[in-house]
C-alpha cells in the first residue's frame, strides 16, 4: 500500500567528480541528519556543456533522500564542500510511497 499524502519528502540528485568525495558528502549529510539515506551510483556517464564546450566525465551520482524541510541545509552542506564550482542540486519531490518508508525519513531527521 503506498502513501499518497502531500509531498513533504524529497530526492535530491548531486553528481560527484570520483568516489571519495561521493562518500564523504553521503556520510556528512547522514550524520548532521540533514538526509536520512543517500544512495551512491557509481560509474555514470555525464556529457554536458561547460564554457562553451561539450564535456564529458566518468561520475558517481547521490541520491540524497531527505524531508523538503531540509532542502536549505542539504544545499548549504553540499556547497560547503562540493569541489565543483557548480554542483548539480536538482530536489524533486516524492508524490507517493511506502508509508512506513517515509515515516523511517521523518524519523531518521527528527522530522514531525
Amino acid at each position: 500500500m503506498t502513501c499518497n499524502m502531500p509531498a513533504n519528502h524529497q530526492i535530491i540528485f548531486c553528481t560527484c567528480p570520483d568516489k571519495d568525495t561521493a562518500e564523504k558528502l553521503a556520510r556528512l549529510l547522514v550524520a548532521d541528519n540533514r538526509a536520512a539515506c543517500v544512495n551512491i551510483l557509481p560509474g555514470i556517464t555525464s556529457i554536458y556543456r561547460w564554457e562553451g564546450q561539450i564535456e564529458s566525465a566518468q561520475e558517481h551520482l547521490l541520491l540524497i533522500k531527505a524531508h523538503k524541510d531540509h532542502y536549505q541545509a542539504v544545499e548549504t552542506a553540499l556547497l560547503d564542500h562540493h569541489p565543483y564550482d557548480i554542483p548539480e542540486i536538482i530536489a524533486v519531490p516524492i508524490e507517493r510511497g511506502l508509508p512506513e518508508y517515509l515515516h523511517w525519513i521523518d524519523s531518521c531527521l527528527s522530522v514531525k
